[in-house]
C-alpha cells in the first residue's frame, strides 16, 4: 500500500508538506465521523492487530534494534505486543461516541466528539509500541493521527504505520486516519506539524516537551524518567530483587519507568545486596566504580556506546573484570543527588545506584533528593509489607504512580495486576512541567458536549455555607 513518498530534495517546503497531511487527515475524519461504537471499535482492533501479529511484532523489534541500537529484540517484541494488548483491554471496555454518561439527578448528559488531527511524537526507544499506542487512542476519539517519529528510528516507525494503514484499509476504512512524516524528518518538519495540528501528544525528548508547550496548539506531554525505589526493613528481598532485575534488565533499561536507584534501609541492607547480586546483580567497587563513571558519561554526555546495551557489552565497554560480563546488571554505591553526582540521574542503561538509608524516613528523604534533581513527578516504588510506608510516600511525594511490591516497568505504564490503564506516556503533573497526572488514555482524545436540563433548585441556605465560619469568626 502507498506511503507519502520520502522527500530527499534540500530545499524543501515543510508548510506544504504538513498542510498536504492535514488535509488528506481531515478528508479521512470527515469519511469516519459518523462511525459508530462498534465500527470504532472495529478500527481500533484493526491497529493493535497489525503490531501483535507475531511475525509484525518481531519484524518491527528487529528493525528498532537495528536502527537504533537500543535495547533488545525480544524484550521489544513484548513491549510491541503486551503494552497494545493491554490498551486494547482497556479501549473496548468504554464508550467514545455518542452519549458516554447520564447524570439524571444533575440533568447532564455527556457527547463525546473529536479532539481533530493528532500530531504524536514517538521516541527512539519505542518507535512501533508508541506510534499504535497512539493511534489506537486517537482512533477510538474518531480522530486521524500523523505520526512524527525520531529520525534514528524512523525505519521501525515506517514499517509500522504502513502496517497500521494496511489494516484499516482491509476493514474498509481510510488509509488516511493514520500517517507518518516523510523522510528525511527534521526538527523544523516535527514543529511544523506542532503548529498545524488540533492536538498534540508527545513522548521523549524534553526539547520536544517544551516545543510542543509552546507551539501553540494543546499539548500533552511527559517529564524526564528517573524511578527511584525503596527496600524497607518488611520487604520480602528475594522477591524486592527478582521484580527489581527483571524490570530493570527489561528491553536493557530503555523505558523511563526502568529503576535507576535503589534506597536500602540501614538494617537489611547487606542481605538485600546478597539478594540483588543472587539475581545477578554485579557490585562495583570504588575503582570499577570510576571506571563505569569514565566510560557511562563521555564529555558530561551519556555514552551511546553504553546506552540501552547488553550486559556484556557494557562490562567490556566500561573496563570490567571477565566476571562482571555474566552479570545481569551493575550496582554502584553512592550518596546524595545532584548535578555533581550524575549516578543519581537517569543512565538509560543497566547501572543501578545503590543508596543506604537509617531508617524509612530518612530512605524518602534520600529519594526525594534524587527527584529533585531529576524525574520530578513521575514515579517511585517501594518494597514493603507495612502499607503504612506506602501511604506515608503516597501522602509526602510529589509523583503520580507511587508503586507497591512491583517490577516497576511492568505495573508504572499499566498491567494487568494493578489499576492503572496501560499506556507507553505517562503525564507527571505540573511537577514536571506536564498537563496531566495520569496515564495517557482515551480521555485525551475526546471533546465532550454537555447538555444541560434544568433541576430543583439546588441552593443552600446562608446559615449552611456561612454558618461555621460566623460560628468561629464572626460576621
Amino acid at each position: 500500500m502507498s506511503q507519502p513518498a520520502p522527500l530527499q530534495t534540500e530545499e524543501r517546503d515543510d508548510a506544504a508538506v504538513i498542510n498536504g497531511l492535514i488535509d488528506k487527515a481531515r478528508a479521512a475524519m470527515a469519511q469516519f465521523a459518523n462511525a459508530d461504537q462498534a465500527r470504532v471499535d472495529e478500527a481500533v482492533t484493526a491497529l493493535c492487530w497489525s503490531i501483535y501479529q507475531p511475525e509484525h511484532a518481531k519484524e518491527a523489534a528487529e528493525a528498532a534494534v537495528a536502527d537504533t541500537g537500543l535495547g533488545n529484540v525480544t524484550d521489544k517484541i513484548t513491549k510491541n505486543q503486551r503494552k497494545n494488548f493491554g490498551t486494547l483491554r482497556d479501549l473496548m471496555r468504554v464508550k467514545t461516541v455518542g452519549v458516554i454518561e447520564e447524570i439524571p439527578e444533575k440533568g447532564l448528559v455527556k457527547y463525546a466528539k473529536p479532539v481533530g488531527v493528532v500530531g504524536a511524537v514517538v521516541p527512539s526507544t519505542n518507535p512501533s509500541a508508541t506510534p499504535v499506542n497512539k493511534a489506537m487512542m486517537a482512533i477510538k476519539g474518531r480522530n486521524a493521527v500523523i505520526i512524527a517519529p525520531s529520525p534514528s528510528g524512523y525505519t521501525a516507525t515506517e514499517k509500522t504505520v504502513i502496517w497500521m494503514r494496511e489494516e484499516l484499509e482491509k476493514i474498509g476504512l481510510p488509509a488516511d486516519l493514520v500517517q507518518i512524516l516523510p523522510a528525511p524528518v527534521t526538527k523544523s518538519l516535527t514543529n511544523t506539524l506542532m503548529g498545524a495540528a488540533d492536538l498534540l501528544a508527545v513522548t521523549g525528548s524534553q526539547n520536544n516537551v517544551r516545543n510542543a508547550y509552546s507551539s501553540g496548539t494543546p499539548a500533552i506531554g511527559v517529564g524526564a524518567g528517573n524511578v527511584p525505589v525503596i527496600i524497607d526493613s518488611s520487604a520480602d528481598l528475594d522477591d524486592a530483587a527478582q521484580k527489581i532485575m527483571l524490570s530493570k534488565c527489561f528491553d536493557n533499561s530503555t523505558s523511563c519507568s526502568s529503576e535507576n536507584s535503589v534506597t536500602i534501609v540501614a538494617d537489611v541492607y547487606d542481605d538485600a545486596i546478597k539478594a540483588l547480586e543472587k539475581v545477578g546483580g554485579y557490585m562495583c567497587s570504588a575503582e570499577e566504580k570510576d571506571k563505569v563513571a569514565k566510560n557511562l558519561w563521555v564529555d558530561s554526555k551519556l555514552n551511546r556506546h553504553v546506552l540501552a546495551k547488553d550486559a556484556d557489552v557494557f562490562a567490556d565497554v566500561c573496563g570490567l573484570p571477565e566476571e562482571a560480563k555474566k552479570a545481569k546488571f551493575f550496582m554502584v554505591e553512592d550518596e546524595g543527588a545532584g548535578k555533581d553526582k550524575p549516578f543519581s540521574g537517569e543512565k538509560l542503561s543497566l547501572a543501578l545506584t545503590v543508596y543506604k538509608a537509617p531508617n524509612i524516613d530518612a530512605a524518602i528523604d534520600q529519594v526525594q533528593e534524587v527527584l529533585n534533581y531529576q524525574g520530578m513527578g513521575h514515579s517511585v516504588g517501594i518494597h514493603t509489607k507495612e502499607q503504612a510506608n506506602a501511604k506515608k510516600i503516597a501522602e509526602k511525594m510529589d509523583v503520580v504512580r507511587v508503586l507497591v511490591n512491583q517490577a516497576h516497568t511492568f505495573g508504572n505504564g499499566g498491567s494487568f495486576d494493578n489499576g492503572l490503564n496501560f499506556t507507553l506516556t505517562m503525564g507527571c503533573g505540573t511537577w514536571a512541567g506536564n498537563s496531566i497526572s495520569e496515564n495517557l488514555s482515551y480521555k485525551h482524545f475526546i471533546n465532550i458536549t454537555h447538555l444541560v436540563n434544568t433541576i430543583p433548585e439546588d441552593k443552600p441556605s446562608e446559615e449552611k455555607l456561612f454558618g461555621a465560619y460566623w460560628e468561629k469568626f464572626g460576621k
